[in-house]
């Protein structure tokens, strides 16, 4: 007869952040991290903090040594299902709530820990309800500037370096460099998209709930 034996939590904490959430282009990048007790100090040595204070490049290394040693998760969620989960949805704190709830859900699948520490985006409810569904509980910690935290800001590192690989091969797939961001260079681009690939090209490409579209698609 086959027992279910209860690890005890692993000392530390996980924490999880997105990118892409303001941009038109490309998908939305949920990332957890699981940072062990006393590993702050390392963090800070190779150069983790908020992933908007750093450049492009250096967030791409940062998240290669940071994928190479800890325990982590990134969920992408691409551009065709973003629409049609927002859709369904109709609420982005939803979907993000979502997302991370994912993110946290893989990592607790290979290290049992009790806490997980976010950046404020909405009700903590949506991510404590989507655990619940699949049998977890934790303390959930959500704060307003999260990448204070060393393990939300080791999140935000890999979520935006995922976002910044996924926005470039999108790019290449569709033979046009994708701005980030929501400013005129993205209605531009948009519209060129258009011009050249038809109106159904923003499913594939963009988060369509954005007012860009409506935007864009009066210039075409």
């Amino acid at each position: 007869m086959r027992q279910s034996v209860l690890f005890p939590p692993t000392p530390g904490h996980i924490g999880t952040d997105e990118s892409g959430k303001g941009d038109y282009f490309g998908p939305l990048v949920i990332a957890g991290f699981f940072l062990p007790d006393g590993q702050e100090d390392v963090l800070r040595e190779f150069g983790v903090r908020d992933s908007k204070v750093l450049s492009d490049n250096r967030c791409r290394q940062i998240a290669e040594i940071l994928k190479a040693g800890y325990t982590h998760a990134v969920v992408v969620i691409g551009p065709e299902k973003y629409n049609e989960l927002y859709a369904k949805m109709r609420n982005l704190n939803k979907l993000l709530a979502w997302g991370h709830a994912r993110a946290i859900e893989n990592i607790l699948n290979e290290v049992p820990c009790s806490k997980v520490v976010t950046d404020q985006f909405g009700d903590e409810r949506f991510v404590l309800n989507a655990l619940l569904k699949q049998g977890r509980t934790i303390e959930l910690v959500q704060r307003t500037k999260g990448e204070s935290d060393p393990a939300v800001a080791a999140a935000s590192i890999l979520a935006r370096a995922e976002f910044l690989k996924r926005l470039h091969f999108l790019g290449k797939d569709w033979g046009l460099d994708l701005p980030k961001g929501a400013g005129p260079q993205v209605e531009q681009a948009a519209a060129a998209l258009i011009k050249k690939h038809g109106i159904e090209v923003l499913d594939k490409t963009v988060k369509r709930h954005f007012k860009i579209t409506d935007r864009v698609l009066k210039q075409v």
